[in-house]
């Protein structure tokens, strides 16, 4: 059984096509309104031969869909996003735009 950094290792190469080392663990809890609305640990890697930057967080998101209970979810370490704490943050951005957006027909 593969443990969880070897499945985002095979995530980054699948995603981004570059291999890569895992550098450490930072445990991040973002809050918005005194509530905190999303806690866990995020992975740092070392890419190597990425042709944009070095390095790449990561982290395992677990979903309410009994068909598709986790979703590894990787954010490069580019411009304005520089740390864990971002990426997370650049992430839950995303995924509110994404469920704000109307549903085309």
């Amino acid at each position: 059984m593969k443990s969880h950094i070897d499945e985002l290792k095979d995530t980054i190469r699948r995603l981004h096509g570059v291999d890569s080392s895992h550098v450490e663990t930072v445990a991040v809890k973002e809050s918005f309104e005194g509530e905190t609305i999303w806690e866990g640990e995020v992975e740092v890697f070392e890419l190597y031969d990425h042709p944009e930057t070095d390095k790449l967080y990561a982290w395992v998101h677990i979903m309410d869909d009994l068909d598709n209970p986790e979703r590894h979810v990787t954010v490069l370490h580019i411009y304005p996003i520089t740390s864990p704490q971002l990426a997370v943050r650049a992430a839950i951005i995303q995924e509110y735009r994404k469920r704000e957006r109307p549903k085309e027909n």
